[in-house]
């Protein structure tokens, strides 16, 4: 991508990262699924209430509903990993 700058390779890693960040953190908050093509997807999920239980006490207990955030590798990280 910058391999025509004066740039390191350090300043642009941190460039991308910064104004990255933000778009991504602003798509996942929002409940939208974050696609990075040769990387992989993150998708948010609704996870419903649920029954649990404190295991020290034995007391019985809701876990409330929340939002969890998975990661699916591509194939070609899959690949790339597994080499």
């Amino acid at each position: 991508m910058f391999r025509n700058t004066s740039c390191s390779f350090k300043t642009q890693i941190t460039f991308i990262s910064t104004t990255s960040k933000p778009i991504m953190k602003t798509t996942l908050e929002s409940g939208e699924n974050l696609k990075i093509s040769g990387f992989g997807n993150f998708v948010v999920k609704q996870k419903a209430d649920r029954r649990g239980r404190n295991p020290q006490t034995g007391e019985t207990l809701t876990i409330k509903a929340r939002r969890v955030l998975t990661f699916k590798p591509s194939a070609l990280l899959r690949d790339a990993i597994n080499k």
